[in-house]
């Protein structure tokens, strides 16, 4: 008992010391939890759960098809001083699946020696940020209601990321709660970064489509200073895809009627860009590179669905050619790879509408990257888009906030709208600002 009195006053000696360093330096940006961080002993406990979880659903064959049973299932591992919750397992084993991320890799990054990062950001969010040493996967705290949210509609998660498979959502690859008796419980999901890999990566955006209170003072130059900047920051300026536009419009529509399906606002499109290099440039229009990005996005959209022409792969066999869409996001041409007619099979997709909505839904080729779908190329730069926090609910209160803010900023764009309002704006700022 007086071992873990001391253990606890020192931590909280160190999260004092922490917080007295944020105060007087007003940091923002990334920073190594090491032995001497306010939260190094939460997250050398969370890998020695993870850890323990993967190994044992490692041991056993994953299921060729998810049932009722697998989105419900709850298994808890008892550890020396704490106990360590996994929710619905398979499922998001499946989901790593569908992303070519291995168990390995998986267990590799989220359970290294190296030090988990802290992320420290100007969101007004009290949840934790931690991202894995190789900045691949984020950690998120997350409320009880957060995260119940987020399993109750997990089937239709799933369900729409099968359906659109280059769908712009965060994907979220793992749900835990950590219990120290006496201490702490914590609920944390782990999600994909949007922003990797980050090493060129020198401005970043979150946008929600408004105006109000969407200003952030930017890093002075020089400054090592992380800031997310935010939609009043982006005026003037322009997401340029050139040929991808119409399918990262129509995408995100798809995405955001998802989620006002959910009765949902307050989601965000985390948005980042670099410049590609002349060697990124020239490999894009190389036919090798061409046939190695299309064939991955035929192994992501998986088996055609009859019933919508979206899911049809870009890739296949005909009479010993390749065919495929080459609507490249670099500009190639029929000049340099043939054109070839792309034909479906689909029962349903007779109409000429029908296959121009094909054509349209299918002129993303995705880059040849890990993290390729939150990767777009555009002409001369590299896109890092995802939507994400996607678990606010417009219950009562975001009722009352409306009204209040309706008063407030007359006339005004503000955050708290209704989901078919919110989702409609938020598309029309996309629209407004890709070319």
């Amino acid at each position: 008992m007086a071992q873990r009195q001391a253990a606890a006053a020192s931590r909280a000696t160190r999260r004092r010391r922490w917080w007295h360093l944020r105060q007087r330096w007003r940091m923002l940006g990334v920073f190594e939890i090491d032995s001497e961080h306010e939260f190094y002993h939460l997250t050398t406990i969370i890998k020695e759960g993870i850890l323990s979880a993967l190994q044992s659903s490692m041991d056993t064959p994953r299921p060729g098809t998810l049932t009722a049973e697998h989105f419900k299932l709850q298994e808890t591992q008892t550890h020396e001083g704490f106990e360590m919750q996994t929710f619905a397992g398979p499922v998001f084993a499946s989901l790593r699946c569908s992303l070519d991320i291995s168990e390995d890799e998986y267990k590799n990054s989220l359970c290294s020696d190296g030090c988990y990062l802290q992320f420290v950001s100007n969101s007004k969010s009290k949840a934790d940020f931690f991202v894995t040493n190789d900045k691949r996967f984020f950690l998120k705290t997350q409320s009880r209601r957060e995260v119940m949210f987020l399993l109750s509609n997990l089937p239709a998660y799933v369900d729409h990321l099968e359906k659109y498979p280059h769908s712009l959502m965060v994907r979220f690859l793992g749900v835990y709660r950590i219990v120290i008796p006496n201490q702490i419980k914590k609920y944390f999901i782990v999600m994909q970064s949007v922003f990797y890999p980050d090493e060129r990566i020198n401005i970043r955006y979150d946008i929600k489509g408004c105006e109000v209170g969407r200003w952030t003072d930017p890093a002075i130059k020089g400054n090592q200073i992380i800031k997310v900047l935010k939609d009043n920051n982006f005026e003037g300026q322009h997401i340029a895809l050139a040929q991808q536009k119409s399918w990262f419009v129509d995408q995100l529509k798809m995405d955001t009627d998802f989620l006002r399906g959910l009765n949902v606002l307050d989601y965000s499109l985390l948005l980042a860009h670099q410049p590609l290099h002349k060697d990124e440039l020239d490999g894009k229009h190389s036919f090798a590179n061409l046939i190695v990005r299309t064939t991955m996005s035929m192994d992501l959209d998986g088996s055609p669905n009859e019933a919508d022409p979206t899911s049809v792969p870009l890739l296949k066999e005909n009479s010993g050619q390749v065919v495929a869409d080459t609507t490249d996001s670099g500009g190639a041409t029929g000049d340099e790879i043939p054109l070839q007619e792309i034909h479906c099979n689909t029962q349903q997709s007779n109409t000429e509408s029908e296959l121009q909505e094909f054509h349209a839904d299918h002129r993303r080729l995705l880059p040849n990257f890990k993290n390729a779908v939150h990767i777009i190329d555009g002409p001369e730069r590299r896109y890092f888009v995802g939507i994400i926090d996607i678990f606010t609910v417009y219950g009562w209160r975001k009722k009352l906030e409306n009204l209040w803010k309706r008063l407030r900023y007359p006339g005004r764009a503000f955050s708290t709208v209704s989901p078919p309002d919110y989702s409609q704006r938020f598309c029309q700022w996309v629209q407004k600002h890709t070319q």
